[in-house]
């Protein structure tokens, strides 16, 4: 069987460094196409549904997870990277296989036998997919939020904000001094741009655990956060996400 085949990868020389590799195994892999960008990847996985796609992760407008979001044909997947052996069990079950960068020429050999002994075609799911971009894509460090305040934005420090509270159309950031202001941000989102140690205990709230003073049990298995602001501001947690604060303690 001849394997309609993709390469991905915005660095030159890996592509040509591969493309170089494959013509050993030209009645195995049929390139098809080349990329250089997650865009141009995509536009080109979809026109001519490859059977396999030897994809980098890191590119310019796109990584690789977030272009394999975007298809509607599912390729199997062999990534090429530069990410190092503590990634390798995330990639194994994730991919058909993966070849760390430089490839080298037994390596590929051995990525050929484990695709000749594939029984079926691997399906890959969105969780799968957003469990890999969750753990090899760090968050960009953030330290403050611009919220706007009148005619004037104020810049508050995280380290200042002593919980989020999302209350019907609107989300409001409380400071350790109790004062608050309006976000434009949802929860969702903060949750998503928020260091770790920002943890949302609730549909509604987000707490900076940095700033709890104690934690008490509660009615139904439920929590109480009592935080360090002004006015001692009792949280109650919500029971899809207590976990997130159990994970937190030490002991419960």
């Amino acid at each position: 069987m001849i394997y309609r085949t993709i390469l991905v990868d915005d660095e030159p020389l890996a592509i040509q460094r591969l493309r170089g590799l494959l013509q050993k195994y030209d009645t195995f892999f049929q390139v098809v196409g080349e990329a250089s960008s997650g865009n141009a990847a995509l536009q080109l996985i979809e026109q001519y549904k490859p059977d396999i796609v030897f994809l980098d992760i890191e590119m310019p407008e796109m990584n690789g997870f977030e272009l394999l979001q975007k298809l509607t044909h599912i390729p199997m997947v062999i990534f090429a990277t530069a990410y190092d052996a503590y990634a390798i069990k995330a990639f194994e079950e994730n991919s058909v296989d993966y070849l760390l960068k430089p490839i080298e020429e037994e390596r590929l050999a051995k990525t050929v036998e484990k695709i000749k002994n594939l029984k079926s075609t691997p399906q890959y799911s969105i969780s799968q997919l957003n469990q890999l971009l969750t753990q090899f894509i760090p968050k960009k460090e953030i330290f403050s939020l611009t919220v706007k305040c009148g005619d004037r934005f104020m810049v508050i420090p995280l380290e200042d904000v002593s919980y989020f509270q999302a209350d019907d159309r609107y989300v409001f950031l409380y400071t350790l001094g109790s004062q608050h202001y309006i976000t434009d941000l949802t929860i969702s989102t903060l949750e998503d741009k928020l260091p770790e140690y920002f943890i949302r205990i609730s549909r509604s709230v987000i707490i900076n655990y940095k700033q709890v003073r104690e934690i008490q049990r509660y009615f139904a298995g439920k929590l109480v956060v009592l935080m360090r602001d002004k006015t001692e501001s009792r949280l109650q947690t919500g029971s899809h996400y207590l976990n997130n604060l159990k994970k937190r303690m030490e002991t419960i």
